[in-house]
């Protein structure tokens, strides 16, 4: 398993930019994920309506946080564009994720996320939800198209999120992922498999250096009571380049920041 500071220390600085693996990407530790019980469309911080949406998220980047994760299934794509207006782009990371599973729809996906995000270029693009074993074999098609904008210079990196540990198993090896956000929190809830059979496997991801980012941290909000516990064994895990969490209050960014930097 990878030394970090984050091993040694189980704190780090979260505005500060580290390295996504070797993406070439630099992120800040932590990250806002915009798709809290997120599904058909909508997300709890959808919900929140734009003008809340924008406060939370310029709070989260006044206190250094620059790494922003979307899907389309959230439907926040048009939020975070409106909540990012004015902020230069290259000081903010912004990631996305497809459900679509045929070449064609991808291709498609591509042109139309770039537009509702309003950005020429994003910097990851995750393959949503795979369960399969073979995914990689089954949507190939997908694969190339991503491949394709990489070398474009349409995205950055690709990879996927896994929801099965056969899944998991199958990015941990497959060299066309960079990146892979991973369900984890101590307590095994919404998890691909209990903590100790899955901290191996994202400690093969980052050996082999994959950008790996933490979901779920807090257990689709069932964990929130144990706030302190779950930020401090992500870091203690020592495989993680940052924490993805769905903020909803100014007040939750904060307190997740004090607890990266020990307080």
């Amino acid at each position: 398993m990878a030394s970090s500071t984050l091993v040694r220390e189980q704190t780090t600085r979260p505005a500060e930019q580290v390295d996504l693996g070797r993406t070439g990407i630099r992120v800040s530790p932590l990250g806002m994920g915009t798709g809290s019980n997120g599904w058909n469309g909508a997300s709890n911080q959808t919900r929140l309506g734009q003008a809340h949406f924008t406060r939370v998220v310029r709070h989260a980047y006044d206190r250094g946080v620059t790494f922003f994760d979307t899907a389309d299934a959230y439907g926040s794509h048009g939020f975070l564009r409106e909540a990012l207006r004015g902020v230069a782009r290259e000081r903010v990371q912004i990631q996305t994720k497809i459900l679509h599973r045929t070449a064609a729809e991808a291709k498609a996906d591509m042109d139309r996320f770039r537009q509702e995000l309003g950005t020429d270029y994003l910097d990851s693009v995750l393959i949503h939800v795979v369960t399969e074993p073979d995914w990689n074999v089954r949507y190939r098609g997908v694969m190339d198209v991503l491949a394709d904008a990489k070398s474009r210079g349409v995205i950055g990196a690709h990879g996927c999120t896994c929801h099965s540990l056969a899944a998991l198993e199958t990015a941990a090896a497959e060299t066309w992922v960079e990146v892979n956000q991973a369900r984890y929190n101590p307590r095994g809830v919404n998890m691909d498999a209990a903590p100790e059979v899955v901290l191996p496997v994202l400690g093969r991801m980052r050996g082999a250096g994959k950008g790996v980012l933490a979901m779920k941290v807090l257990g689709n909000g069932q964990l929130a009571a144990q706030k302190k516990e779950c930020v401090r064994a992500c870091l203690a895990a020592g495989v993680f380049h940052g924490l993805v969490i769905g903020f909803e209050q100014p007040g939750e960014v904060n307190e997740v920041l004090a607890l990266m930097e020990g307080r």
